[in-house]
Formats: structure tokens, C-alpha cells, sequence
């Protein structure tokens, strides 16, 4: 992993989990105190973040070793062993908490990810994320979405031209925001414009849109949407996703859906750590 503006990241997480130092650790747990233990998955789900929990423990303690027993994108069961540990004590039990944060967390976006991607399995559609993401940890979470067999929509919004409904309301109309896209950006970018509406389709494939996203409609108006744009642009279902049959949005003919739940509101997969010796 490219540890480039992770080790940054996980300090400034360090720094404001220890504040003054891990009182607990220092009173009750000698300094030369060394530790084994083993991180256990407690539901079954889909494992990411192996190497961010491993890098937490090295920015604490070199001394520590932190062993996979999985891969990144691995299914996992109740009850197996996804790494183990060994090491100076103080270290693996200030670690933990962050450690267990990240890899909860990521294999949580991993897993929704993989269940999501499982439900259009057969279909030409993709799932895509978002940038409901969670501030700072934007690069991990979307890492977590490929992970789990998902792909990554616009990382930020200098990627590419996403023209919204507060765009074209503010723009005046679809065509006067894509004609103004068109005369600023590179033509190498592609314009994606959100339309509720099937006139918005019309308005948006006359001004040469080349994705449009298919926003809060039910799947009789976006079948009849992927049909009237008969592949000009691509398409893309949005809106609440993650509390649709994704099945049905797919079998519209869409190409891709898109869901911010995979990284907005993702439940954690539990995931413990227990310490089984002191040696």
C-alpha cells in the first residue's frame, strides 16, 4: 500500500485518541510487558483494511508484528482469525481501538459493497459510490467500495462535471449549464447531468450530455429513459438506492447505480481483537 498521505492521517488519529497518553495502558501494563493476540471476525463479511490496521501498530512500535491470516477482499465467517499479533504490549493495546475502527469500517463498506455488486451479478450494470464520504477518509472508503467488487464515481470534484439540480438552477436552464461546461473544460471530460424528469433526458441529450443520471425515478421511467437515450450517453440510477430492489433498477438497462450508503452510512463489520498470552 502506498503509505503516501496515509501515515498522515492515521498520526493526526492517533494523536486525538492518546491526547496526553493512554493512561490506562501505562498504569496497568509493565513497559517491558509483550503480548500475543489474534484479530477474530464476530459476523461474516467481506475483509478490507488489513494494511491500514497493520500500519498503525508500526507508527507505534516497530517491534510489533502484525500477521494476515486473510486478504483484502476475502470472505470471512464468524468466528475465523483474520490476523494475529505479537509485540510489546503497550503498543498493540494503544493501537487497538484505532486499528479496529478503520478495519471495522472499511471491511463494512467492503461488505455492503460485495452484496450490492451480488444482487445485479449477470446484468451489464456497475455499482458506484459517491462523495458521501466520510471527511479525511475519502481515499480508504472508496478503496473499500473496489474492494468489494463496487468502482469509484468522481474522487473529487475537480474529476470531472457533474451538473446538479442546484447547477442548473442556478445556471438557468440544462442547456445553458452544458453549453457552459462544453466551452470551459477540456474535451477529454465528460459532462454527467442529473435530470428527474423525462423532458430533463430530452433537454440534456439536445445539449450533448455525455452521462445522465437518472435521479429519484421510479424503474417504468427509467426503463422508458434508457430507451429514449438508446446508448447517446450513459446512464446512471441515483437516489435512495441503497433502499431499492437493485435487481429491478438494473434489469432497466442502466449502466451504472449509484449508492452514497456504501460509504454515508455503512454498518461496521464487528470484528474483535483478543489478547491470548502474555509472553
Amino acid at each position: 500500500m502506498n503509505y503516501l498521505g496515509l501515515d498522515e492521517l492515521l498520526l493526526s488519529s492517533l494523536r486525538e485518541d492518546l491526547g496526553g497518553g493512554d493512561i490506562t495502558t501505562e498504569c496497568c501494563v509493565a513497559e517491558d510487558a509483550v503480548s500475543g493476540g489474534r484479530f477474530v471476525a464476530k459476523a461474516d463479511g467481506v475483509i478490507c483494511g488489513l494494511a491500514v490496521a497493520a500500519r498503525v501498530f508500526a507508527l507505534l512500535d516497530r517491534k510489533i508484528v502484525f500477521t494476515p491470516r486473510t486478504l483484502d477482499g476475502e470472505r470471512v465467517s464468524t468466528g475465523e482469525v483474520i490476523a494475529e499479533i505479537e509485540g510489546p504490549s503497550r503498543g498493540i493495546l494503544t493501537g487497538e481501538r484505532l486499528a479496529l475502527n478503520l478495519l471495522q469500517h472499511l471491511s463494512g463498506v467492503a461488505t455492503m459493497t460485495a452484496q450490492a455488486a451480488s444482487q445485479i451479478s449477470g446484468t451489464g450494470a456497475k455499482i458506484v459510490d459517491t462523495r458521501k464520504c466520510t471527511p479525511g477518509l475519502r481515499v480508504l472508503e472508496k478503496y473499500a467500495v473496489r474492494v468489494g467488487g463496487g468502482s469509484n464515481h468522481r474522487f473529487n470534484l475537480s474529476d470531472g462535471v457533474l451538473i446538479k439540480d442546484n447547477h442548473i438552477a442556478a445556471a438557468g436552464s440544462i442547456s445553458s449549464a452544458v453549453s457552459a461546461a462544453k466551452a470551459t473544460v477540456p474535451h477529454t471530460m465528460k459532462i454527467e447531468v442529473e435530470v428527474s424528469s423525462l423532458e430533463g433526458v430530452r433537454e440534456a441529450l439536445d445539449a450533448g450530455a455525455d452521462i445522465i443520471m437518472l435521479d429519484n425515478m421510479d424503474c417504468a421511467a427509467m426503463s422508458e429513459a434508457v430507451s429514449l437515450i438508446d446508448s447517446r450517453a450513459l446512464t446512471e440510477a441515483s437516489g435512495n438506492m441503497g433502499e431499492r430492489d437493485l435487481r429491478e433498477v438494473a434489469e432497466t438497462g442502466v449502466d451504472f447505480i449509484s449508492i452514497g450508503a456504501l460509504t454515508h452510512s455503512v454498518k461496521a463489520l464487528d470484528i474483535s481483537l483478543q489478547i491470548t498470552d502474555k509472553r
